[in-house]
């Protein structure tokens, strides 16, 4: 399959919120989705390593880093960590580091761009918490679907396509 979302919204458009357009793919898997897992942290990315380094299977990090530019909320050994531990995707209203490295591992990645500074680490910010992204309400234990085409989130679990 080489898209998702396009079916999703042909099936389920009310069921979905769409993120704003502006996400970039850095991870090696374009297509992913899973239940969420919310962080909401500014310029430090201690929570989110904290996170990753659990068991997260079937599970997407959804981090609200305030869409600041300044540091990367991700870099490959965090992303590393995500993907021993079995998480399928991290979508970071945010930036990334070491983009070569994350485009080689096998998971879903997706932020606003690109940033080799790395955050501060102050263990501040907070979990499993509601985040408005985009103007999009995102609330731990929904469904995240994400693509080429962005990233949707819904209430409940959709039935996804056959072709995936």
């Amino acid at each position: 399959m080489l898209d998702l979302l396009p079916d999703l919204f042909d099936l389920y458009e009310s069921d979905l919120s769409l993120l704003s357009p502006h996400y970039r793919q850095f991870g090696q898997k374009s297509i992913f989705w899973g239940e969420v897992v919310t962080v909401k942290c500014f310029e430090d990315n201690s929570k989110v390593k904290q996170i990753l380094a659990q068991g997260g299977e079937g599970k997407i990090l959804v981090v609200d880093g305030g869409a600041s530019t300044r540091r990367a909320l991700l870099g490959d050994m965090i992303a590393q960590s995500a993907v021993d531990n079995g998480w399928s995707g991290i979508v970071i209203n945010g930036y990334v580091r070491d983009v070569a490295a994350l485009k080689q591992m096998p998971i879903g990645i997706q932020a606003l761009g690109a940033n080799p500074i790395k955050t501060d680490k102050r263990d501040i910010g907070d979990v499993n918490v509601p985040l408005e992204i985009d103007r999009v309400i995102i609330k731990p234990g929904m469904m995240l679907y994400a693509d080429d085409n962005g990233i949707a989130v819904s209430l409940k679990r959709l039935e996804l396509p056959l072709e995936c």
